[in-house]
């Protein structure tokens, strides 16, 4: 069997290049999904720089046509897909985490841009993962990774004592996160049968453009529950929530 192939979308930077430049490391052939043909063409020559096998995708996860053109090349050139993990995602609020983002409050929120927050993190993990399961189903082992966030639990955020108390409310991206959620256990119990593990991870607050760059925590240390959630064993979980440390609740 010739080496596994893993998509990343968003994977020019943050954590999808972390998660990228992992898989590279582990021999397999990368795939680095980008909106920006340079950006992603540059991303893909540093991978192959550091002596991995990586090749640029264009793919806008809100573009059906670049989806579509996207799942076509990877048919010409490998024939199938093992890995796909779906980490293009935005806050809605530009340079701004969600926490600190008073134009997501729900009673004020504007209603265009909860619909572009769900067009990205929601419905364009529907059109990826889609365009792909063709593909995915010709590998002896196929994994989806859909990246989330603790935001995404409810039993978390619905706590009022809880570490997450003192979040501001968030009518886009928090509940987009919480639909991610959803839409992974409803793909996970579609695939079981097939062996296609489909689980979702939070990465936690990481150091990256989404947040200006306040998060504690490294890309690199960040993609490494990605990567385990994309390399599990045929008897791994599935329908899960997980971080670093283990099971989320919902």
């Amino acid at each position: 069997m010739s080496k596994q192939i893993a998509l990343v979308t968003g994977a020019n930077k943050g954590i999808g290049r972390a998660a990228a430049e992992q898989l590279a490391v582990m021999g397999m052939t990368v795939l680095i999904g980008s909106r920006d043909p340079r950006r992603g063409e540059e991303a893909a020559a540093a991978l192959r720089a550091a002596g991995g096998d990586a090749h640029a995708i264009t793919l806008d996860v809100t573009d059906r046509a670049t989806v579509r053109a996207a799942a076509e090349q990877i048919e010409a050139h490998f024939g199938r897909l093992d890995i796909l993990i779906n980490n293009a995602g935005i806050t809605g609020s530009g340079q701004v985490s969600p926490a600190d983002a008073t134009d997501q409050i729900p009673s004020t929120v504007d209603l265009d841009m909860v619909r572009a927050v769900f067009e990205t993190n929601v419905f364009g993990v529907i059109a990826v993962t889609n365009a792909m399961l063709p593909l995915l189903r010709r590998s002896p082992a196929p994994r989806i990774v859909n990246v989330s966030s603790h935001a995404a639990s409810l039993t978390l955020t619905s706590d009022p004592d809880g570490p997450f108390a003192a979040l501001l409310p968030s009518a886009a991206y928090t509940p987009s996160k919480s639909a991610l959620s959803a839409l992974t256990v409803q793909y996970a119990n579609e695939l079981r049968k097939d062996g296609i593990l489909v689980n979702a991870v939070a990465p936690g607050y990481v150091d990256t453009d989404s947040n200006n760059h306040t998060g504690f925590l490294t890309p690199a240390q960040a993609a490494a529950v990605l990567v385990r959630l994309a390399t599990l064993d045929a008897d791994g979980p599935t329908a899960g929530f997980f971080s670093e440390d283990g099971p989320l609740p919902w």
